[in-house]
């Protein structure tokens, strides 16, 4: 990323990067956009997708999500109403990250792992 002059460090954004960030690396954003990176869903089979995701989060994820422009909510009208949910340009952006984030982990989780061992091994009473 580039920090020009007018993306140098400017404590009033910060506050804002941070709300976003706060949404976005909660425990149930990226799981719900990477699995909606595959393609449209309904609300049950996004909920089966989700593993371990209630009913109440996932509708309170979903709706934080189109408030922020990541997914669209479109409704069929059929008896009983069709509601179909996907992505749009910015949350197939934000997939894409998800997923970067996904692979460093398990690029480097044995490290992560041996780094944990390490610091609980110690002795932290000083």
């Amino acid at each position: 990323m580039d920090m020009t002059a007018s993306t140098a460090h400017n404590p009033a954004r910060c506050q804002d990067v941070a709300r976003h960030l706060g949404w976005i690396g909660d425990r149930w954003t990226l799981p719900v956009v990477v699995v909606l990176a595959s393609g449209t869903l309904r609300f049950n089979g996004l909920r089966r997708a989700v593993a371990g995701i209630s009913q109440q989060m996932l509708t309170r994820t979903l709706r934080r999500l189109e408030r922020d422009g990541v997914v669209t909510r479109t409704v069929h009208p059929t008896v009983p109403p069709m509601v179909e949910y996907a992505l749009t340009p910015l949350g197939h952006s934000l997939a894409d990250l998800g997923k970067d984030l996904g692979c460093w982990v398990v690029d480097h989780e044995q490290a992560i792992q041996a780094s944990q061992a390490a610091f609980d091994a110690r002795d932290t009473t000083d």
